[in-house]
């Protein structure tokens, strides 16, 4: 309907300005924009390495999971390490995502904004309905398909 596509959009634009609103006050990191239509910066950026993770590959990495303001909903202990094969496994969107853009030892801090997140639903435990959040994390490992 209608309706919930303009209060969806709403949402969406609240979001997206808090998240503007951060990235204006945070004068210490320098982010980017994905196509994906989430923000990012690097805590660890690996320069000589070029390989990034590709569709089947494992990953091994360590993330976090905040509120936008910094309070911690699910700390990098709570979730442990985890692995993960790249599009072929239920991982949030803009995790998906964000994990493709991440070379072997990098970690990186996103804004997911709600709907690159858990969107409407939630996770039916501690993220309510259109929460956007903040996630550090840290790609471990990568383990290609093809040996």
């Amino acid at each position: 309907t209608s309706k919930s596509l303009k209060m969806n959009k709403a949402i969406v634009k609240k979001e997206e300005d808090l998240i503007q609103n951060i990235i204006s006050q945070d004068s210490l990191h320098n982010y980017i924009t994905s196509s994906d239509g989430f923000w990012y910066f690097y805590n660890t950026k690996q320069e000589s390495d070029t390989k990034t993770p590709k569709v089947g590959d494992e990953v091994e990495f360590d993330f976090n999971l905040l509120t936008l303001k910094g309070d911690t909903i699910y700390s990098q202990k709570d979730l442990g390490e985890r692995a993960y094969i790249i599009d072929k496994e239920e991982l949030f969107t803009g995790l998906r995502q964000g994990l493709k853009l991440m070379k072997e030892g990098e970690t990186v801090t996103f804004l997911f904004p709600s709907h690159q997140a858990y969107g409407y639903y939630g996770d039916n435990d501690k993220i309510g309905t259109h929460i956007a959040l903040k996630s550090k994390v840290t790609l471990n490992k990568i383990k290609s398909k093809t040996k």
